[in-house]
């Protein structure tokens, strides 16, 4: 026991170790208010630092709980707690146990899973916010930062694409070409294969346009949907994207996941027009 009379509790990870110190604090809650110091140990990866750990342990009688999931490292841990006679507590071990007869397989041992993980959930998680606050042009200076930049007339599916390829992790702009508009300086100081110019047959996007007009309770004679202004449109895209010199992807009669999975490919093979 320490010079506090407070147990010593050594907590041994491969990883940061809050799960360890998570569910040690919650077993020691049971005990008069846990009062216990704990000594966390993030990252073990070695021989040395476990058998120090185990000699620090066995000198205030305290004892060891470890949330490793390496073999080699874990056997060695139990050995020489049992040497030292310090009591050592395997977190992970009866769950990995039951979920290997779950599973009917055998885990993968490898250290730092649930970190990665998180670390996945939260880039997705940023690559969304990116896509929401660049979406429709709304600041050019977001495209200096993005993975991937759509350019194109109104109802090409920028937005959905930018949302579905946020899903895998990618910083996604979009940009909406407009022939009253200039186009952002920046589009022509990102790299071209980071751009995507997204085109579409005249008669479909008339249609898609007229569709719009019909759910917004607008009629169908607009100027958004003459076919004389969608051509006037589609031919200044064409001339943007020809000066970007970036991939263009005709999007006509493609459903948004399957756009977007040539869109992966195509930045996978670092660009090309498809």
């Amino acid at each position: 026991m320490s010079a506090t009379n407070e147990p010593v509790i050594f907590l041994l990870s491969d990883s940061v170790g809050e799960t360890a110190e998570f569910v040690v604090r919650a077993a020691s809650s049971q005990f008069n208010g846990g009062d216990a110091h704990i000594r966390r140990i993030p990252y073990v990866d070695d021989r040395k630092t476990i058998r120090e750990t185990v000699e620090a342990a066995a000198e205030v009688g305290g004892m060891i709980a470890f949330t490793m999931v390496v073999t080699d490292l874990r056997k060695y841990l139990k050995e020489e707690a049992e040497r030292h006679n310090v009591p050592v507590v395997d977190i992970m071990g009866p769950m990995l146990k039951g979920l290997s007869t779950l599973y009917g397989r055998s885990p993968k041992r490898e250290p730092g899973l649930v970190r990665k993980l998180d670390e996945d959930y939260f880039r997705k998680v940023e690559a969304i916010e990116f896509a929401v606050k660049y979406d429709d042009g709304k600041d050019p200076r977001g495209l200096l930062r993005a993975d991937v930049i759509l350019i194109g007339v109104s109802r090409t599916s920028k937005t959905p694409l930018s949302m579905y390829l946020a899903h895998k992790r990618l910083k996604v702009a979009n940009v909406p070409l407009v022939p009253e508009v200039e186009a952002p300086e920046e589009l022509f100081r990102v790299p071209a294969e980071r751009c995507i110019g997204l085109t579409i047959d005249p008669d479909q996007l008339n249609e898609i346009r007229r569709e719009r007009l019909k759910s917004l309770g607008l009629t169908s004679r607009a100027n958004y949907a003459n076919m004389e202004r969608i051509l006037q449109e589609l031919d200044y895209a064409e001339q943007v994207m020809k000066r970007i010199g970036c991939p263009i992807l005709d999007v006509s009669n493609k459903a948004v996941e399957e756009t977007a999975n040539i869109i992966l490919e195509m930045l996978r093979k670092g660009g090309g027009h498809a």
